[in-house]
């Protein structure tokens, strides 16, 4: 519950940061070299899968049902990564995913929301800076993390908050 808070607290922390293409070439260059060093994964798997607004009430939460309560309706943990076409720290972020997909597949889901398309999801989340990537235990209340991370933090995040792991 005290590692929910910190993510939560952190989201408001870094809800002020936007998405531009004003990233700095360092932390660009950083995040791809994190990229690369992670890798080590096979290209047999899972990938990301896309959700719309019906299939994130069909596979997520149903807030249209419980609007006040969190009830996941998935049978694994998902991580969903709230993104948009132009935005340079997503591109960043996506094979990050893609590979984490791979990586877990079989025990957490991965999903994508294009908040340019799906905006009512993105108000639903208070999603105001992308990347923005939703944790979600099978039970428990979800975290929200915003911002580009490298690989080793999204992986310490799910081992910790998902799979209940270190």
């Amino acid at each position: 519950m005290k590692k929910l808070s910190v993510v939560l607290a952190l989201f408001f922390t870094l809800v002020s940061l936007s998405c531009t293409n004003a990233v700095g070439n360092q932390k660009t260059k950083q995040l791809s070299a994190d990229n690369k060093a992670n890798t080590n994964v096979d290209d047999q798997g899972g990938k990301p899968e896309f959700l719309t607004y019906d299939t994130f009430l069909k596979k997520v939460w149903d807030f249209e049902k419980n609007p006040q309560k969190w009830v996941y309706e998935g049978d694994e943990p998902c991580v969903i990564d709230f993104y948009a076409d132009w935005c340079r720290p997503c591109k960043m972020v996506a094979p990050i995913m893609e590979d984490l997909a791979k990586k877990y597949d079989g025990k957490v889901k991965f999903y994508k929301i294009n908040v340019d398309k799906e905006k009512k999801l993105a108000s639903v989340f208070q999603v105001s800076s992308i990347p923005a990537v939703l944790f979600s235990p099978k039970e428990g209340k979800p975290g929200m993390q915003v911002g580009a991370l490298p690989k080793d933090e999204y992986i310490r995040i799910i081992n910790e908050n998902l799979l209940k792991t270190k």
